[in-house]
């Protein structure tokens, strides 16, 4: 009788814990501390650092727009796998739009001293797999960079990136407007935030200022200077953000979700990385003993 009330109440227990970690929010800011280490544990120490930006897009999008797609993508994709999400960050690379009103760009040593900073405190919590989730495309040389720049000293937890979606995938809506001119702002980013934030969409304006490249530049293909955006896009806006449809934003939020869930998905399972990470860490002490 005794043990049939004990065996009673430990699986009375185990499905109340697991439902209860099944209600846990994804989101660091939303945890309590108990539910955190909890949620650590669940994540199999996964981690999502959604990275945006602040800075104009064009005149009808708000400043936040890369921040806020890019963390309603995440937030769609822990859904299907989870993991734990950083709260907003928004301190990366956008020199080339200082000319324009509500752009806030850090300097180069903040960017890469935070970041850095902020993997670090999010290990120092359980975090030994970070994934920068990119969503902003003035940050597809920093974070490769910042990447890379981890292999300078030893460390216990390993970084990941995932970079801006692959939105050429079978079934996409056709485009109705140029998709070489759709960098920033146009059809496809107004229509991400017809999904992630349509109240904050003024599909009215769109057309009040021009998205079209201006072709003040003329140099070879594999000539790089900063000023080429500037130089191409004065009004920080390329595209034709009037063109957006639901249709497209609906179908490109859920490709985008799916993509980081898949990749959440192989980190967890990646064991590989971090040993081979201390194997390198293991040898470059010692560099003259490195077999050639």
């Amino acid at each position: 009788m005794f043990k049939k009330i004990a065996l009673t109440l430990v699986v009375s227990l185990i499905a109340a814990t697991a439902a209860q970690s099944q209600k846990l929010s994804p989101h660091w800011e939303e945890l309590t501390a108990p539910d955190f280490v909890q949620a650590i544990h669940q994540a199999q120490g996964v981690c999502v650092l959604p990275f945006g930006i602040i800075e104009k897009h064009g005149p009808h999008l708000p400043l936040g727009t890369d921040l806020l797609d890019v963390r309603y993508a995440v937030s769609n994709a822990v859904q299907q796998e989870y993991a734990v999400v950083f709260p907003p960050y928004y301190f990366g690379q956008i020199f080339e739009a200082q000319q324009q009103p509500g752009t806030v760009a850090y300097s180069l040593s903040t960017q890469l001293t935070l970041l850095q900073e902020t993997v670090k405190e999010m290990s120092r919590n359980g975090c030994k797999k970070v994934v920068i989730v990119n969503g902003h495309g003035g940050n597809n040389s920093l974070l490769p960079l910042f990447a890379q720049a981890q292999l300078a000293t030893p460390r216990d937890y390993v970084v990941y990136v995932f970079g801006l979606p692959n939105e050429n995938v079978p079934g996409r809506p056709a485009m109705r407007s140029d998709p070489k001119n759709d960098m920033h702002a146009g059809e496809t980013e107004t229509a991400n935030m017809l999904i992630a934030r349509p109240d904050l969409v003024k599909m009215g304006q769109a057309d009040s200022q021009s998205g079209a490249d201006q072709h003040r530049l003329s140099l070879p293909d594999n000539v790089y200077t900063g000023i080429w955006w500037y130089a191409r896009f004065p009004n920080h806006y390329s595209g034709t953000g009037s063109a957006a449809t639901k249709e497209l934003g609906e179908f490109d939020q859920k490709t985008w979700a799916s993509q980081i869930a898949n990749a959440l998905k192989a980190i967890k399972a990646d064991n590989d990385s971090l040993r081979i990470q201390n194997e390198y860490f293991e040898k470059i002490s010692h560099p003259l003993d490195t077999k050639q």
